[in-house]
């Protein structure tokens, strides 16, 4: 049996290096998984949008697909526009099914990776002293999401024994100013910034230089096309996927219970790279 193809859906932008993450995600799950049909697509700003690709899909044989949203602020609710390309896909191709993952959501192994990114922004700017951190994210579209990001800002802040607060760059009185004022408020004077972002779009470019303007010592850069978001992402297509199987196919396949594996999967990674 084929497996179903995994289109990437993602926010587009007319910045090359914004859409280059998705492309380079493509090109690595592909190599991954070269049995797979990897494609990436985007929500808004330039092609290929997703019922371009779908249209091509189907129009080589592709009978069964599964989107995964790349969004790593949101962990249940799927963004309109996103529901809309699969309602006019599914309008348009009665024949060929259907599947769409949760989004990648704040997954904790991506800590790692900003623990990386972070400290590559220390050394650049030669810091020395650090005592606060602010987890930088675009703000989640469901309620989960947020208690998510917040739950990694406290894991992150106490694996570093380092007060740590978030800043939603969408959430009114919740930006970076206030998150860093309420450090100073307490007292901390070198802040540095870990930026939960996906890529260096406009919103992660708007909460970095405001973040420098409140004399932040340092700000990551965004996660990009990591490894962990590579696993992260084929985990959401293979779930996902099981609802394109037939009822008793699946309860034989299903080995252990996909209710287990979430659970391990919400569990905070120890595994993080040394302290600053």
């Amino acid at each position: 049996m084929t497996a179903p193809a995994l289109v990437m859906l993602s926010h587009g932008s007319t910045e090359h290096r914004v859409t280059e993450v998705t492309h380079r995600l493509r090109v690595g799950l592909q190599s991954l998984r070269p049995e797979l049909e990897v494609n990436a697509a985007f929500i808004d700003h330039c092609p290929p949008t997703g019922p371009q690709v779908v249209s091509q899909l189907v129009a080589r044989g592709v009978e069964e697909i599964v989107f995964v949203p790349l969004h790593i602020s949101s962990a249940i609710a799927h963004h309109p526009a996103i529901d809309e390309i699969v309602d006019r896909v599914r309008s348009n191709y009665p024949a060929t099914r259907f599947a769409v993952s949760k989004p990648i959501g704040p997954e904790p192994r991506l800590l790692s990776v900003l623990d990386l990114r972070l400290r590559a922004a220390l050394a650049s700017s030669h810091a020395t002293e650090l005592d606060a951190l602010v987890l930088s994210a675009e703000g989640p579209a469901d309620v989960r999401g947020a208690a998510l990001l917040a739950r990694r800002a406290r894991q992150w802040g106490a694996h570093h024994r380092l007060a740590c607060v978030t800043a939603l760059s969408d959430e009114p009185g919740a930006g970076i100013g206030p998150a860093i004022a309420s450090l100073r408020d307490q007292g901390r004077r070198h802040i540095a910034v870990g930026s939960f972002y996906l890529t260096g779009d406009q919103f992660f470019e708007a909460q970095a230089r405001q973040a420098l303007r409140h004399n932040a010592i340092a700000v990551s850069g965004p996660i990009g096309a990591d490894e962990a978001v590579l696993d992260a992402v084929l985990a959401r297509y293979s779930f996902a996927a099981m609802d394109l199987l037939d009822f008793d196919l699946a309860l034989a396949m299903v080995d252990p219970p996909a209710s287990d594996t979430f659970k391990a999967s919400d569990q905070i990674d120890l595994a993080f790279a040394a302290a600053f």
